[in-house]
């Protein structure tokens, strides 16, 4: 099936999911992005390591150490008399790191990091070390002439801060945020939701340049259907987080359509 929304899938939100479909997005965005601003801008892609948010999707657990068992006829037991204490079973909270990208888009002259485009992963959006060590880049790059592009596309967690100065301010399940690194406190904020189509909005670059539309939309239809993520969902049960009973009567609309 190919890609069923108008906009945001929420069943790509999973907790398994999401930083398979975060890093495969962002690839896709940097092969759209390279051709428009070439060759004044190059865009690279940086990593940072994170930690997994806590899930039970099978796909998204990687082992450490794995242990193989062996003929024990093959091993010398010299302590086979011992008597072994019973233990008790406990969880300890042990996260995954995974490696997380984002792009940036680097005057070629000059080496210069002009803008900085981040798509936001729940490490960012939940307390604790990742969302601090986040909000601390955040702060650093608003400090700078760098622009910021942060997107996202997760309604579970709590949003990035920010404060309308406008009255038409409103409950909205996804965001995307440009500050731009002349503009002091003031930031263009680009509120959407599930039924919506993803915005389309200018990618900031130097005053003399002309910015080019950048098409989220487009390139997570691309990615959706490039790396067959209908193999990867179950649209039968509810998405995660799940939506409301309006949301999700018309999604199940949407499925029904298409297929």
């Amino acid at each position: 099936m190919s890609f069923p929304f108008p906009g945001m899938d929420p069943w790509l939100e999973r907790r398994g999911l999401w930083p398979d479909v975060h890093d495969s997005l962002i690839m896709t965005l940097r092969r759209m992005l390279v051709p428009l601003v070439s060759p004044k801008y190059y865009i690279a892609a940086r990593q940072r390591t994170v930690f997994a948010v806590e899930s039970t999707d099978l796909d998204f657990i990687v082992p450490d150490v794995s242990v193989a068992q062996t003929d024990a006829g093959a091993v010398n037991m010299k302590w086979e008399s011992t008597v072994l204490a019973e233990p008790t079973l406990v969880e300890v909270p042990v996260r995954e790191k995974i490696p997380e990208d984002y792009l940036e888009i680097v005057e070629a002259s000059t080496h210069e990091v002009i803008t900085v485009i981040e798509i936001l992963s729940l490490s960012n959006k939940i307390s604790g070390r990742d969302r601090r060590a986040y909000e601390y880049k955040r702060e650093r790059i608003f400090q700078t002439p760098t622009h910021l592009v942060e997107i996202d596309l997760l309604r579970d967690g709590e949003p990035m801060p920010f404060t309308f100065l406008q009255t038409n301010g409103r409950f909205n399940h996804y965001r995307i945020l440009i500050k731009r690194g002349d503009r002091g406190r003031r930031a263009h904020l680009y509120p959407f939701n599930v039924r919506e189509a993803i915005p389309v909005f200018a990618l900031p670059l130097q005053p003399e340049d002309h910015e080019p539309p950048v098409r989220l939309g487009e390139a997570l239809k691309q990615t959706y259907d490039e790396y067959r993520y209908d193999l990867r969902l179950n649209y039968n049960e509810p998405p995660e987080p799940p939506l409301s009973d309006t949301d999700a009567q018309w999604a199940a609309e949407i499925l029904q359509t298409k297929r």
